[in-house]
């Protein structure tokens, strides 16, 4: 548990934390999600923050991911980049301890080729028949098939 010395660095380096929030004009939920970063590592791991260690900060996140959303590791680690950065005037070196999973989405637009894909590889007639409407603005609906007989 920290002792009373600590507790007091602890207080006196959130208000610096949200002091350069303020100053670099940040908004208000991006001011409340950084600062609750801090506060949740600091009650978290019982200690101030520019005490922290890569083990410190790899067993907290760790933890983290457990419990709560990316979204919330996220802002936790650009919180505590912040912190770092302005607060304590030290490079973040640890930013690659959390890396969110890569999300792959699909384009906006198909080409005809991944449309042509799309349809041929759908099993039910009713699907392809879905697809068929939903691209035939592309062009000619049944070049798209690789059988023309399954539906004309």
């Amino acid at each position: 548990m920290m002792n009373n010395e600590q507790q007091q660095r602890s207080d006196y380096l959130y208000e610096q934390h949200v002091t350069h929030l303020t100053l670099q004009g940040k908004r208000p939920a991006t001011i409340d999600g950084y600062s609750r970063a801090l506060r949740r590592i600091t009650h978290h791991l019982d200690k101030s923050p520019d005490t922290l260690t890569t083990e410190d900060l790899k067993q907290y996140f760790a933890q983290l991911i457990k419990t709560h959303s990316w979204s919330t590791v996220r802002i936790d680690r650009n919180g505590l980049q912040f912190f770092f950065k302005h607060v304590l005037q030290r490079d973040w070196k640890w930013l690659n301890i959390v890396k969110p999973p890569q999300v792959k989405t699909l384009p906006d637009i198909l080409t005809p080729a991944e449309v042509s894909d799309l349809i041929n590889s759908t099993k039910q007639l009713r699907y392809q028949v879905f697809f068929l409407t939903l691209y035939a603005n592309i062009g000619q609906p049944h070049v798209y098939f690789k059988n023309s007989t399954r539906c004309k």
